[in-house]
């Protein structure tokens, strides 16, 4: 605590704050915040992945209603609808719905207004679980010309299909993972036009395991024999619909690569308490989840300047940067700000700081130089340079000598 920071805001004095807010106000003040946090480092291609999350309730709060939650069934819920900037791990937006509201039709009105606030620079890609591949969520990405890639579930029409495509010998080679695909055509009851789906197929080669429940209370588990293994060949499937023009053989790693926004989303809601805060009405609740989020991205974006080649979780981020005593020195109209570390790593922590300091030290030379600079926009920008360098034109090659 500083010295001279005598008040602590209470927990129920921030609750009696926040009932101040309405909801207008509330994402009149958080969404920009969330996009401005972001904004400037969306200048190249990028993915975006939306997700939905079940929020358990205890109590009584507005909006907990039964809906789907595979965790636990039956317990009321709120359902926390997310915008992620994929590989950055940047929440873009949250939304906050009741527990009956976890269908992509409820988060379709809040995706169609971040693509249109976003303007020219837009994800290269909209990437979604099954949850996602509907008529209503592609034809507002359809709309907007946006290309996506979001996978099906798996309906009788679907399973169809796979069956009828099983028999093509024109399937790609199998990738790193051992994946084949193979593209078809497929308009699905509910669907207003045929649409371009990719199916992928990975051979099962060992390790199944059925697990059961005997008289409905003993948990049993039967492993494969022997018989199972080596007799007909054993595999599983998923569709995606998509409309990219990637080759055949990178549909499968692109949507692979969405596993990383998986631990994002779980990193929110276990590591940095996104679903932890309620209160009786649903529009403090939404409050709290973007200022959630926001904290998030400014934690994130200080550990990317601390390690610009790989993201740092954050419960071993936190204790290693955040376990220092910090000294402030003033002379000559200059701050030195002295920091003695408490973790036992402190070598790896002294090159971490290093590296804050060079970011910092760039944004204070630049804002030299300008006076109106966007200081933060400025340190994005550096620390996106660090992560993924702009590759320009290529450069022409040099003259030749002269004959003679």
């Amino acid at each position: 605590m500083h010295a001279r920071q005598r008040l602590v805001v209470s927990e129920d004095a921030l609750r009696r704050a926040l009932e101040r807010i309405d909801e207008a106000a509330s994402a009149a003040w958080m969404r920009p915040s969330l996009m401005h946090s972001v904004r400037e480092a969306l200048d190249r291609p990028w993915v975006l992945d939306i997700d939905a999350s079940v929020k358990p309730l205890y109590g009584r709060q507005e909006g907990a209603e039964i809906g789907y939650n595979p965790t636990k069934p039956k317990r009321p819920s709120h359902v926390l609808h997310t915008f992620l900037v994929s590989n950055l791990r940047l929440v873009l937006d949250v939304q906050v719905s009741s527990g009956k509201q976890h269908t992509s039709v409820h988060a379709k009105a809040a995706l169609g207004r971040l693509l249109d606030e976003l303007g020219e620079r837009r994800p290269a890609l909209v990437r979604g679980d099954s949850g996602y591949g509907n008529e209503g969520i592609l034809l507002t990405l359809e709309q907007r010309q946006q290309p996506y890639l979001l996978r099906l579930r798996q309906t009788k029409n679907v399973q169809r299909l796979v069956a009828q495509q099983f028999a093509r010998d024109d399937w790609s080679r199998a990738d790193s993972q051992g994946c084949q695909m193979v593209e078809a055509q497929l308009q699905l009851h509910g669907w207003s036009a045929r649409r371009r789906v990719v199916i992928v197929r990975q051979r099962i080669r060992g390790g199944i395991a059925r697990e059961r429940r005997v008289d409905g209370k003993q948990l049993r588990l039967d492993l494969a024999g022997p018989s199972v293994h080596e007799g007909e060949l054993l595999w599983e499937y998923a569709v995606f619909v998509t409309d990219v023009a990637y080759p055949l053989e990178a549909i499968a790693q692109l949507y692979r690569d969405r596993a990383d926004a998986e631990n994002a989303f779980d990193e929110l809601k276990n590591q940095w308490g996104l679903g932890g805060f309620t209160t009786q009405d649903l529009n403090r609740s939404q409050t709290v989840a973007r200022a959630c989020a926001l904290v998030y991205n400014w934690w994130s974006w200080y550990c990317r300047a601390a390690h610009p080649t790989g993201r740092l979780e954050a419960i071993t981020s936190r204790p290693l940067l955040l376990a220092a005593v910090g000294k402030a020195v003033s002379h000559a109209n200059q701050t030195t700000l002295y920091l003695t570390p408490l973790h036992g790593r402190a070598d790896v922590l002294k090159r971490l700081i290093v590296n804050i300091g060079a970011a910092l030290r760039h944004v204070k030379a630049a804002a030299e130089q300008f006076k109106d600079l966007d200081r933060w926009g400025c340190l994005l920008r550096y620390i996106s340079d660090r992560i993924a360098p702009v590759i320009g034109p290529p450069r022409p090659p040099p003259r030749l000598p002269a004959m003679g």
